[in-house]
This record gives C-alpha cells, sequence and structure tokens, in this order.
C-alpha cells in the first residue's frame, strides 16, 4: 500500500514539474494563473489534468483547441512516479526521504528545460546547494549520501571545480549551469559522487551525442540530462559502482 501511496504521489507531483518545466524558463510565476493549455490559454479542468490518465482519455489532446499535447508531459509524470517508488524501495521512510524526493524532481525539471532551452535556472540549482547541505546535518542513512556537512562542502567545491577546470581547459565548453548543477550533486553525494556523476554523464552522453549528431547533425546537445542522469545512478548504485571498479 505504501509503494502505491509513493507512486502516485510521484505522478501527482510530476504534474507540477510539468508546470515547472514550461514556465519557469518563460519567466511565468509556477503558482498562478491555474494551469492552461499553451496554445489556446483556456483553463484546464481539474479532470483533464489527472495525470497519465487524462493524456490517455484525451488522446494526447487539448480540450478545447484539439492540440497536440507534447509527450514530455506524460513521460514527465511517469519517470517521477517510478523515481518516487524506487526511493521508498531503497530507502524506506527515513528523514532524508523528502530531500531526495525533491532532488529527483529538481533534476528532471532541470534536465528537460535544458533540452529545450540549453539553460540551467540558478533558481533550481541554487536552492539545491541548500538543500544538499541541510540534508548533511540529518543522521547518515545511505553511503551513496553525503553523511556530515564537511563532506557536502567538500562535494560542492570538488562537483562544481571539476566542470569549472573542464570548462577553462575547453574555453567555455561547459555552461556555467553545469557547474552549479554538479555542485548540487557535490552537496548530496559528497565528493565522489560528484566525480563519478561527471565520468557516467560524459560517457552517457559522449555515447547519446554520437547518435543524435548522426540523426540530426545537432551539435547543441545539453550536458544538464546527462549530469542529472548519472546524479541518480550515483544516488542509487554508486556505493556498488565504486566498490564493483576498484575490487
Amino acid at each position: 500500500m505504501e509503494s502505491l501511496i509513493f507512486l502516485v504521489l510521484g505522478l501527482v507531483i510530476g504534474s507540477f514539474l510539468n508546470v515547472c518545466i514550461y514556465r519557469l524558463p518563460r519567466k511565468i510565476s509556477i503558482v498562478s494563473p491555474y494551469s492552461f493549455c499553451p496554445f489556446c490559454g483556456k483553463p484546464i479542468k481539474p479532470w483533464h489534468n489527472i495525470p497519465v490518465l487524462s493524456f490517455l482519455l484525451l488522446q494526447g489532446k487539448c480540450a478545447y483547441c484539439k492540440a497536440r499535447i507534447p509527450a514530455r508531459y506524460p513521460v514527465v509524470e511517469i519517470l517521477n512516479g517510478i523515481f518516487y517508488l524506487l526511493s521508498y524501495l531503497k530507502f524506506g521512510l527515513i528523514l532524508q526521504l523528502p530531500f531526495i524526493l525533491i532532488f529527483i524532481s529538481a533534476l528532471l525539471v532541470l534536465s528537460f528545460i535544458d533540452i529545450e532551452f540549453q539553460i540551467i535556472p540558478d533558481a533550481i540549482s541554487i536552492p539545491l546547494i541548500v538543500l544538499g547541505m541541510m540534508i548533511s546535518f540529518l543522521p547518515s542513512c545511505s553511503s551513496n549520501i553525503a553523511s556530515n556537512i564537511v563532506e557536502s562542502l567538500i562535494g560542492i567545491v570538488v562537483g562544481g571545480g571539476s566542470l569549472l577546470l573542464v570548462s577553462i581547459i575547453s574555453r567555455g565548453g561547459m555552461g556555467g549551469g553545469d557547474i552549479k548543477l554538479n555542485g548540487a550533486v557535490g552537496a548530496f553525494l559528497g565528493w565522489k559522487f560528484a566525480l563519478l556523476t561527471v565520468f557516467i554523464g560524459s560517457l552517457i552522453g559522449s555515447i547519446a551525442g554520437v547518435v543524435i549528431l548522426k540523426k540530426t547533425k545537432n551539435r547543441k546537445i545539453p550536458f544538464g540530462p546527462f549530469l542529472s542522469l548519472g546524479a541518480i545512478i550515483c544516488l542509487f548504485f554508486g556505493e556498488r559502482i565504486l566498490k564493483w571498479y576498484f575490487k
């Protein structure tokens, strides 16, 4: 029953994440006005805003203007629901769990904004750094999470500093948003996993980049989604990966 609660909670919050993804880069308040169709501007009725289910019942179209709803909406809801469920199964009902869920949801928002706009808003990444420091004061629950404020602070410096160094060497090849994002990863997970996040993100990004470049010739490939994926992998499997690699 608790597993179902976390799955549903993730789906519902995933709906709000879509609001953030659409509004934050457009400088629109995430509080008001109420949800509206981005194509015709009409307010969305509550029964048209049920996560995933409404998308299926409306056949992926606006109830009023029949404009096609981007597939991103159910994808974000489903991903957030799955990650909330996995977080509960992995960590259980612990004090850090709300922070972990916020961390994951923020990574989803940042990733999809970066995909569409090639930006990572400071309005999310900087509070995420503060949140990472806050969780370090709580009793340690996992070897994949920074265990104290010192480890968190070192994680910020090493996580952000490693990408700052890459940016300097490559003369701007790494954006400031990516630097702050990995600083936030370091605040949550510590310096070891901040570096592992860069490695995993770079590995997956390189493979995906080759495929995207061949298919679309698009050279503007955002790094934020790959960093976020690397961070989530480290959150769930970081210690296991390091033990396997150094055994």
